[in-house]
């Protein structure tokens, strides 16, 4: 009990205080989770409020079109989960009549709710004792307790899960939860740790043995591959353009896009060639690269590669979409900033 007890007392002077700490609704407490997945709580705090004001109910989350609701995600990345969160909706208020499954195990069944996420809402929502344990987590206890278990392993991860287990304050593990997540996220930061005002100081194995920068330890990396795209903005006389929405099982599902030649070998194309081989090429009237330099947008497994390409036609193109329509349409990130400084 002294961790718990040192945890909360910490908490409760350093806390930050977020508008889904302000209620035991299960709906804006998952509806926060799925959008602090892989997210900084600075980035994540507007979408919850635009989600909260525009979908203040499940049953209005699990009405909307999904297209509107991947518009309304747009910046936030990771667009599977938005995905995830639509089709959540749409089985809590129509098969659940509304209502969230209320312990940790049946949390589980729900689509884009791992074990961090039920753990979470479980606690916060029913005051269930489950702990939560995600990379804060194993960087909070893997260096007050000096763990050298590597985390990218699923045998550590149950190593983890013991230990919080362990930790957990019974009366109130809502409050230790959203403790230990703070602090995590305040005090045991990964990197420029400023360990004087820490509780745990004279008992953290990482400090007194100065490995405070080496825990937790992780040994597998992603492989990062590399992907090349060159987007093609067709634009005819009247101001029209075309655009595609990606509906097979890669990044961005469901976004839309302008046509693109994709690939993953770095092999150098002509666009000018290319487009002359296209059933279309007789109505281009003009090909011009729009990006001088190749821009670079990191995901967490692929760095893209992109370049924009201006092809004007005589024709109109099937489909057309007025270019001050585009705002309607969900894009992923990079496209949707380079539409916003394009004059075209």
């Amino acid at each position: 009990m002294i961790f718990s007890n040192k945890l909360i007392a910490w908490y409760l002077d350093n806390k930050r205080f977020l508008p889904w700490r302000e209620t035991k609704d299960p709906y804006y407490i998952w509806l926060s989770e799925i959008i602090l997945q892989q997210t900084r709580v600075a980035q994540g705090l507007p979408y919850f409020e635009a989600f909260k004001q525009t979908y203040p109910t499940v049953f209005n989350l699990a009405n909307a079109q999904e297209d509107d609701v991947l518009l309304l995600w747009q910046g936030l990345g990771y667009y599977s989960r938005a995905r995830n969160l639509h089709a959540t909706a749409k089985k809590v208020a129509y098969e659940l009549n509304g209502q969230f499954p209320t312990t940790y195990k049946d949390l589980l069944t729900l689509k884009g709710v791992g074990e961090y996420t039920a753990a979470a809402i479980a606690s916060i929502a029913y005051d269930e004792v489950v702990p939560v344990v995600d990379g804060n987590v194993f960087r909070v206890l893997a260096r007050i307790y000096g763990i050298t278990s590597d985390i990218s392993t699923q045998r550590t991860k149950k190593e983890f899960q013991q230990v919080a287990a362990g930790l957990i304050c019974p009366e109130q593990p809502a409050i230790f939860n959203q403790a230990i997540m703070d602090f995590g996220a305040i005090q045991c930061t990964p990197k420029g740790t400023d360990c004087t005002p820490c509780p745990f100081i004279t008992t953290c194995v990482a400090y007194q043995t100065n490995q405070v920068d080496k825990l937790p330890v992780k040994l597998s990396k992603t492989k990062v591959k590399n992907r090349y795209m060159d987007f093609l903005i067709y634009l005819d006389e009247a101001g029209n353009t075309q655009l595609e929405q990606r509906t097979k099982k890669d990044i961005w599902q469901n976004l839309y896009q302008f046509p693109v030649v994709d690939r993953f070998e770095d092999t150098p194309i002509n666009m000018e060639e290319y487009l002359q081989q296209q059933p279309s090429s007789s109505a281009i009237t003009h090909i011009e690269c729009l990006t001088q330099e190749v821009i670079i947008h990191q995901l967490s497994h692929q760095k893209l590669h992109i370049h924009f390409w201006l092809v004007k036609t005589n024709t109109t193109p099937a489909n057309p979409i007025p270019w001050e329509e585009l705002n309607k349409f969900g894009f992923p990130i990079v496209i949707h900033n380079f539409i916003q400084s394009l004059t075209v």
